[in-house]
């Protein structure tokens, strides 16, 4: 089968769409299906993947790229790349990765265009957070997570407590975290802690971290394997984000190197850690302070958590998401 698979984020650039994104397009070139991917992400050196990616293409390139495929599948729904379905039939699949919405939650007129534009897809949502939102019948496919990359290395001390993973952006929630930390400091603990990412936050943040007299490392951004060194290396993973995240593959990866999650409870980050995981209310470290301490001094906790971990992981495995897409696919081109 052909299939034209359209992400307007891909590698090289770093975070959930660009991973779920080829992680899918690996797993349907390794099945046998012929892919293209169009991107807007540009990449400085040649690509080496088994299935050829169009980097930036123009407008009047869509149609053909269309007409050569069988079925056009978007992760995330791109109108740049949809209109020549206008004009072209194609079976069409969208997976929503996120909200259609801006920031604050608002509709702008493109939110509205697309909402109406997806009534002739097949849509599959990564959340039940995010399918109550689209106004259309969508079929529930979780994200998939690297599991040849993120696994369990590490069966002996962790020498790290706590550890972020994300865009040092506000909306991530870091100084929530590290206002929990100061709040643990105040009762005389002082959690090993690790900040993994870049973003314009950074400074901000290290000034916070000085200011409230806490011993945080940032890492900046590590990848692939070495980040799953890291995560093997720390006992809990904390996503604080204020916004409310569509899904959360950072809290896979975590759990499947034995690093337990501690998330925000909202949007779709309760469903990806699901039972191998523990939730705090959004917004608030004072909760997160008392999570964190009830956590770090509970190792029987920490390994019961780790212990409902490989059931949850089995659902997300690369193979089995990218097989349910395939089902999907199979079914919209009949």
């Amino acid at each position: 089968m052909k299939i034209l698979l359209s992400s307007h984020f891909f590698p090289p650039g770093i975070g959930g769409i660009e991973e779920v994104s080829c992680l899918l397009a690996h797993e349907f070139a390794r099945r046998g299906h012929e892919i293209i991917v169009v991107t807007r992400t540009m990449s400085e050196g040649p690509d080496r993947y088994p299935f050829e990616v169009k980097r930036g293409p123009r407008l009047v390139a869509l149609p053909g790229l269309t007409r050569w495929s069988d079925v056009v599948f978007h992760n995330n729904i791109s109108l740049r790349t949809a209109w020549p379905l206008a004009l072209i039939r194609r079976p069409w699949v969208v997976a929503h990765q996120t909200w259609i919405a801006r920031m604050d939650g608002s509709r702008a007129a493109v939110d509205r265009l697309k909402l109406r534009a997806i009534r002739g897809a097949r849509n599959v949502a990564v959340s039940r957070a995010i399918a109550t939102t689209l106004g259309v019948e969508a079929r529930l496919i979780p994200n998939p997570y690297r599991d040849e990359v993120f696994r369990r290395t590490n069966a002996g001390a962790r020498v790290g407590d706590v550890m972020f993973l994300g865009r040092l952006v506000r909306d991530k929630g870091v100084d929530l975290l590290l206002d929990a930390l100061g709040i643990l400091k105040e009762r005389g603990a002082r959690p090993r802690t690790t900040i993994v990412g870049a973003g314009p936050e950074r400074e901000a943040l290290e000034a916070q971290a000085r200011r409230l007299g806490i011993e945080a490392t940032f890492a900046g951004a590590r990848r692939d394997a070495e980040l799953a060194a890291m995560l093997n290396g720390h006992r809990l993973l904390v996503a604080p984000s204020r916004w409310e995240e569509p899904f959360g593959v950072v809290a896979l990866e975590a759990m499947a190197c034995g690093c337990v999650p501690v998330v925000a409870g909202a949007g779709g980050l309760p469903e990806a850690v699901g039972e191998a995981g523990v939730t705090f209310e959004k917004g608030d470290p004072q909760g997160l302070a008392e999570c964190l301490e009830g956590l770090l001094g509970d190792e029987t906790r920490l390994e019961e958590l780790r212990r409902r971990a490989p059931a949850h992981l089995d659902r997300h495995r690369a193979a089995v998401i990218a097989g349910r897409y395939l089902e999907v696919i199979e079914e919209v081109s009949r």
